[in-house]
């Protein structure tokens, strides 16, 4: 310090403190302005950038505010240049933090966007997260005068070292980004493997895929699994798909009459059950000549995988209840079994044990007493 601190210039310095904290609270009423204006579009992306400036502006205004005060008190150069690079420093850590944030939270209004579901994928969200966080970690050393081509290097030669232990996380991860690339697999849609997991996609994250199954419990698959595995996606290319149900009725019953019915019903389940598919086209297909039934396939549609089970359940009940008011016979599976009398009964010859028997010892005749053996 040049000279002694003065009452002028501690006044300087907490004018320019106050100024930065009213600049501060001014724009951070002006965001909360804008953040109510921006709820009202339909674009989220501006959602997630007021909301990260919300947060940074404020702050780069006090920075401002401690950096004009720095400068109107007659410091040293080295306490200057000092002061200067550690609110430059901060300045760039909350500017870093804030690019995260808006950077993260764009991707995942993209994800949202294009997947058209309430859930994304955050694996892209924290590769992106990342890569922004280490840019900005790297500013802030090359700010404070810290040399970062030998840390470059060292992670150029440690990473094959991390690359090596880390290979099952690393195939985790470029499966993941591999499913989300292809988009074979997004969020929302309903898979089933061939080792029997099935549900809903819930997020694809950088290690592994979790799915929600019908009885809401929760199915950790990782991602090199799920990409190496046969898999159906019952959403895919369209979420809407056809479910067959199998009926028959009695060999006496009028088939054009069972048809017309059996359409009549599928029509007013289609039409009034939620989940159906109201412009489907009921199909009847008679295939089988059963032991006791003639045996014909319903299709039905419906809008996803997990209202086939509701539209069954009501399809069955109603058929069910339209049958017996039609008279239409639906036999259960009977068997008959002819019993022929005169026939001599299969006798099967017994076998005969050829094995040595013991021969029983001879037992002695008892000597009756009083008498002397002759």
């Amino acid at each position: 310090m040049d000279r002694a601190l003065t009452l002028h210039d501690w006044t300087i310095a907490g004018v320019a403190v106050v100024s930065g904290l009213a600049a501060a609270l001014l724009l951070r009423a002006t965001l909360r302005w804008l953040g109510v204006r921006a709820s009202r579009t339909r674009w989220g992306g501006d959602d997630v950038i007021v909301d990260a400036a919300r947060a940074f502006i404020p702050c780069a205004a006090i920075a401002g505010g401690l950096a004009a005060a720095a400068a109107a008190l007659p410091l040293t150069p080295h306490t200057g240049r000092t002061v200067t690079l550690v609110l430059s420093a901060l300045l760039i850590l909350a500017a870093t933090v804030t690019a995260a944030r808006i950077v993260a939270g764009l991707v995942k209004s993209l994800a949202q966007s294009r997947s058209g579901v309430a859930g994304s994928a955050t694996i892209f969200v924290n590769i992106s997260r990342v890569i922004v966080l280490a840019i900005g970690f790297l500013v802030v050393l090359q700010t404070l005068g810290v040399s970062i081509a030998p840390l470059l290097t060292a992670l150029g030669v440690g990473g094959l070292a991390v690359a090596l232990a880390l290979q099952d996380t690393l195939a985790n991860l470029f499966a993941g980004v591999h499913i989300l690339a292809a988009k074979t697999v997004q969020p929302g849609d309903y898979i089933e493997l061939t080792s029997g997991e099935e549900g809903y996609v819930v997020d694809i994250n950088w290690r592994n895929t979790v799915v929600r199954n019908l009885s809401n419990n929760l199915v950790i698959i990782p991602n090199a699994k799920l990409a190496g595995t046969n898999m159906t996606n019952y959403t895919r290319p369209e979420q809407e798909l056809s479910i067959m149900v199998q009926a028959g009725v009695g060999y006496d019953a009028d088939l054009d009459h069972v048809e017309k019915v059996t359409v009549e019903v599928v029509d007013e389940v289609m039409t009034e059950i939620t989940g159906a598919v109201p412009d489907h086209e009921a199909a009847i297909r008679f295939h089988t000549f059963g032991d006791s039934r003639i045996g014909f396939t319903v299709i039905l549609g419906v809008g996803e995988f997990s209202d086939q089970y509701r539209i069954k359940h009501e399809f069955i009940k109603r058929l069910h209840r339209r049958y017996r008011a039609e008279g239409i016979p639906v036999p259960a599976p009977t068997r008959t079994v002819t019993v022929r009398q005169g026939e001599l009964p299969v006798v099967i010859p017994h076998q005969r044990d050829s094995s040595p028997k013991p021969v029983p010892k001879p037992v002695p005749k008892p000597t009756p007493r009083g008498d002397a053996p002759v």
